[in-house]
């Protein structure tokens, strides 16, 4: 029997374990390195094996994933989707493969495969027909991800054969997408992902399934529940049976009829992980004989028919020589590491970005730490801890900025965001990105008025906020690149166009955190005008149906800024409007009262959104495609195919002549 003392030991490593487990699994936000938790899942194992009357049903040795969310429908599996035992050296692997050889009593073929970083995911067809998705869960029972799984490109939808069949794998997020996911999150001022696999969890297990469809998930499939009924003997034919129906299977898996082979793979993979355009943390060794597979059957979490070669951990010891602040496009600013070069993971890196003062203090790094690096998920430097014994008497805490690094003005630390911002809206770092939004088609539609035309005006310092945009001439237009006559007075007209916009757009437009186009139009609506929505406070903008106290706190702090306050009397000074001017009440009788209406073309005294708020004002039902449905197209110049389907169905065709003639006066444009 066990001791008390190692009653006590044992009772807290379960605690500490599951602590982690629940982070890395539930929150989908790992509080430590898988390293880390290998190494203690590991010595409680040895714990468990030196005295098996400590081993508790709460211990992650008989745990798998960890609780379904209540957020989620549950999926009971009908075959457990059980984890993986592990390894960690060609040693340990190798005494695997001996036991089991000698259990079975004859040499063993093995499918070797790749470790994706990802979530376990299943997937149900019924007659060739996704039916259900669901993630392991527990194990036993799953949660319901099937309107998510519908928007990831690589799941087919339907089969080329009406089968009814499971297939499990693994759902992803290739580099690429989490390198850009972590950097949106950061210049939101949002948390990022600590690897890719957490990220692919939390874009699974979004409850907005227009979420999902955002973050470039994909899968590859190594499983085929019941794989016996469709004539399969071996785990290699059921990746090629998984690949002929149209899955995504992992192209690099081999027969390895001995360890030489399995070495060699290894070996190989090793060498070429970083190129992978999605992230790995090990190798799967499988016995290929899928007969024998279901002789050995499993434990209570594992199959005893397969193990995982796990990665060592890929760390580097450096110096933080300093840390310096720098300000993101959207204001968030952030810490940075600059430290003594290392070698890690194929690139020499001397610079780790510590994602805001939140995580700086609770790692508490200083300049002259000796710190750990790894890279999250194989491509971002990220600090994994201080080297504490290293930490020299002379290490300083890198003092806090209270002022932004670029425009001087004081920052801010919104409640609901653990980074610092600055809503300084002339501030010089935030202009570029602010312009361009400014101009988009959803904010103030400044035909013309693209990225690299804004990144000329801000080269030569033709503009400093959005403002200036109003006080461009035809003069200063002309010294751009490539700008003719044509383009100038193109622009001239569309900046002027946009002064006329109900309000909502130029709110929009202003990029406030949080307020998007719909809030934008409720706050317009209720206030009336910009000046009574800056002399509110955020109580009485909170009480707006659909805003809330989150938007309420952003729009009272960028109006309280000296800088906004600056730029609105400019905007106003420009004649920019900034009143809502809505959509007016919709017209009963007249020439488009009633009529469903497609819109084609380009047109001299419209801008789309503003003849498409129009029509809708006389009463119009606008879609978007000719059918034999519509009972009228308005074309103006280029109408191209829309014309001509119209044209071929015998639908009634106004051109611009006519439609001046039928709105008998001239709209006010862009009024929406």
């Amino acid at each position: 029997m066990a001791q008390t003392d190692e009653i006590a030991q044992y009772r807290a490593l379960v605690a500490k374990l599951n602590g982690w487990r629940k982070a890395y699994y539930t929150e989908d936000a790992p509080s430590v390195t898988d390293h880390e938790y290998d190494q203690a899942y590991q010595a409680l194992l040895a714990l468990e094996a030196k005295d098996p009357s400590l081993v508790t049903p709460d211990s992650p040795s008989q745990l798998v994933g960890d609780a379904v969310s209540p957020d989620f429908t549950k999926v009971p599996h009908a075959v457990p989707m059980l984890s993986m035992g592990d390894v960690f050296s060609l040693e340990e692997l190798e005494d695997w493969a001996a036991r089991l050889a000698a259990g079975v009593g004859r040499p063993v073929a093995y499918n070797v495969e790749l470790k994706i970083d990802g979530l376990s995911l299943s997937l149900v067809y019924e007659k060739g027909r996704l039916v259900q998705g669901s993630t392991r869960g527990d194990g036993s029972v799953g949660e319901d991800v099937t309107a998510n799984v519908r928007t990831i490109p690589d799941i087919p939808q339907t089969l080329p054969e009406p089968l009814d069949l499971e297939v499990r794998g693994e759902c992803y997020m290739p580099k690429k997408a989490f390198a850009a996911l972590n950097a949106a999150r950061e210049a939101a001022g949002e948390p990022p992902f600590a690897n890719p696999r957490n990220a692919a969890a939390g874009s699974l297990r979004q409850l907005d399934v227009a979420v999902t469809k955002q973050r470039s998930l994909a899968t590859f499939l190594y499983t085929v529940v019941d794989p016996e009924r469709y004539g399969l003997t071996t785990q290699h034919e059921a990746l090629a049976f998984m690949q002929r129906l149209g899955f995504a299977t992992n192209p690099t898996s081999v027969v390895a009829a001995d360890l030489h082979t399995i070495d060699t793979y290894i070996t190989t993979q090793t060498a070429d992980r970083d190129a992978l355009a999605y992230g790995i943390d090990g190798i799967v060794v499988k016995v290929n004989d899928l007969a024998l597979q279901a002789e050995l059957g499993n434990t209570v979490k594992v199959p005893r028919w397969e193990i995982a070669y796990k990665f060592p951990p890929e760390e580097a010891e450096t110096q933080v020589l300093d840390i310096e602040w720098t300000i993101g496009r959207t204001g968030v600013v952030t810490p940075t590491a600059v430290m003594t070069p290392v070698l890690l993971a194929g690139t020499t890196v001397a610079r780790a970005t510590l994602h805001n003062v939140d995580m700086l203090a609770a790692k508490d790094i200083r300049i002259g730490d000796t710190v750990r690096l790894h890279k999250a998920g194989d491509i971002i430097p990220e600090v994994s801890s201080v080297v504490m014994a290293k930490r020299p008497a002379t290490s300083v805490k890198a003092p806090v900025p209270s002022a932004c690094p670029s425009c001087g003005e004081p920052l801010v630390h919104l409640d609901d965001e653990v980074a610092l911002r600055c809503v300084n809206p002339r501030c010089p770092a935030q202009v570029q990105e602010q312009l361009t939004h400014f101009a988009s088609r959803n904010a103030m539609n400044i035909d013309g008025l693209g990225p690299k035309i804004i990144a000329q005006l801000l080269e030569r310092k033709l503009v400093a906020d959005v403002a200036g945009l109003y006080r461009l001439t035809a003069d200063t237009l002309a010294t751009l690149d490539k700008f003719k006559e044509k383009s100038v007075n193109n622009l001239l007209k569309a900046i002027d166009l946009s002064r006329q916009n109900s309000v909502e757009r130029l709110l929009f437009g202003l990029g406030i955190r949080h307020v998007g186009g719909k809030a934008a139009a409720s706050l317009a609506a209720h206030f009336g005008d910009l000046d009574h929505l800056a002399q509110a406070d955020a109580e009485t903008i909170a009480a707006v149906a659909g805003i809330g106290p989150t938007i309420a706190e952003a729009v009272t702090t960028y109006f309280q800024n000296p800088g906004a306050q600056v730029l609105i009397e400019e905007l106003r000074a420009a004649g920019v409007n900034l009143t809502y001017r809505g959509a007016g009440p919709v017209a009963t009788t007249g020439p488009f009262a009633g009529l469903t209406v497609v819109i084609t073309g380009t047109f001299a005294d419209y801008t789309r959104p503003a003849l498409t708020a129009l029509l809708k004002a006389q009463g119009a039902k606008i879609t978007g495609s000719v059918s034999k449905r519509t009972d009228l197209v308005v074309a103006g110049e280029a109408a191209g195919s829309k014309l001509t389907r119209a044209q071929e169905l015998g639908v009634t065709v106004m051109d611009q002549a006519a439609l001046r003639q039928a709105l008998a006066e001239k709209p006010k444009e862009n009024d929406e």
